[in-house]
């Protein structure tokens, strides 16, 4: 039974993605947006973390994907890899797909957005850039290189979390039985804060991008999940708690840049992340949902869409509307514009392209669908 509140998180953390790619090129802080709170103004607390949005991400793939593979065979160690592989080609590839020809399309027409860039002085390829989007390191061309390709620029996390998922699998037909897959997963989450610390506040952003800079967060999903699994029964928590979790997470939120907390904030970030999904660890049905929060459900199901296909809007946008030229009237004008057409746009690839691809996809190849 799907769980609600974890589409809520998810439509909480896109949103905070939404609007952190908004508020670089469109500066809000000249709007009454801007107003000071403190030492900073409201929409400099509100839109600079939105990297923690990507955490959640990836604390809520790792929970998910482990407990899908729980609830299907019972045991990690009896994973079938042609199934699981399946599975996530069928829901990563489509939408991809769609994102790199629509990129390459408006990149042919000249558009500045959609085109390669040397921001470091360093020209690469449209081929290379293309290459390491289908081969998932498009985190490490990034490290290297900078934000060459604005639009595909998202790929980065797509590319942390496809390469854990290469691998986990096979993890655990190996390490799946007894407590080695758990011992291997908190070696990870113990070494992602001293790689963040290796880099600390790198130009590269390699303690945000590299691999070894994300994977705690989808490892600490992971072993969310296994804890529910052979805990569940024995789990009592009081509702109250996940709204004690949530005031954490918004305080660690508001605290700092993330740039400046990144070696354990992150971490922390993801392990309240975990915390609230042990908290909603049963599925729920309610008839009474507010507006927002079935709103909150409906953003979350369309996260993934939403997530790829936001820079296409933003993009557009910068053409049309030069972030320099401006003025602050045009940007809240802008915002409102920006999040519906993300919401309609993703609304009618889930429905009509990425949800029909997905299901026949897994139905050719997968018996039991």
């Amino acid at each position: 039974m799907r769980n609600y509140q974890i589409d809520v998180l998810r439509g909480i953390a896109i949103l905070l993605v939404l609007i952190h790619h908004f508020n670089i090129p469109y500066k809000l802080n000249d709007t009454f947006l801007g107003v000071t709170l403190g030492e900073e103004s409201l929409i400099t607390l509100i839109a600079r973390n939105g990297n923690y949005g990507v955490t959640m991400f990836f604390v809520i793939s790792g929970f998910l994907i482990t407990q899908n593979i729980l609830r299907r065979h019972n045991a990690l160690n009896q994973v079938n890899l042609k199934e699981f592989y399946i599975r996530r080609i069928a829901r990563i590839m489509p939408c991809l797909v769609l994102l790199v020809l629509l990129v390459t399309i408006l990149g042919a027409m000249g558009l500045a957005p959609f085109m390669n860039q040397a921001p470091n002085g360093i020209d690469v390829s449209y081929e290379l850039t293309l290459f390491s989007a289908f081969t998932f390191w498009m985190n490490i061309l990034i490290i290297e290189y900078g934000w060459v390709n604005y639009a595909l620029g998202v790929l980065w996390s797509l590319s942390v979390e496809e390469i854990f998922y290469l691998v986990f699998p096979i993890l655990c037909l190996t390490l799946g039985k007894g407590k080695a897959l758990p011992i291997f997963l908190l070696a990870i989450v113990m070494y992602a804060p001293y790689f963040r610390f290796l880099h600390f506040g790198a130009e590269s952003g390699a303690y945000l991008y590299h691999y070894f800079s994300s994977f705690d967060g989808i490892a600490i999903g992971c072993l969310s999940a296994l804890f529910i699994h052979h805990f569940n029964h024995k789990i009592h928590i009081a509702r109250w708690w996940a709204f004690v979790i949530a005031l954490f997470m918004v305080g660690l939120y508001l605290y700092a840049p993330i740039k400046q907390v990144s070696v354990w904030g992150i971490s922390l970030f993801a392990f309240l992340t975990a915390l609230l999904i042990l908290a909603w660890s049963q599925p729920k049905q309610s008839n009474q949902q507010s507006f927002c929060t079935r709103t909150l459900v409906w953003i979350g199901k369309s996260s993934y869409e939403m997530y790829l296909f936001h820079l296409i809007i933003l993009g557009l946008m910068k053409v049309l509307y030069l972030p320099k030229e401006t003025i602050p009237i045009e940007k809240l004008m802008l915002l409102p514009i920006y999040f519906i057409s993300v919401f309609i746009l993703s609304g009618l690839i889930e429905k009509f392209y990425s949800n029909p691809l997905n299901l026949k996809i897994r139905q050719k190849f997968l018996k039991d669908e």
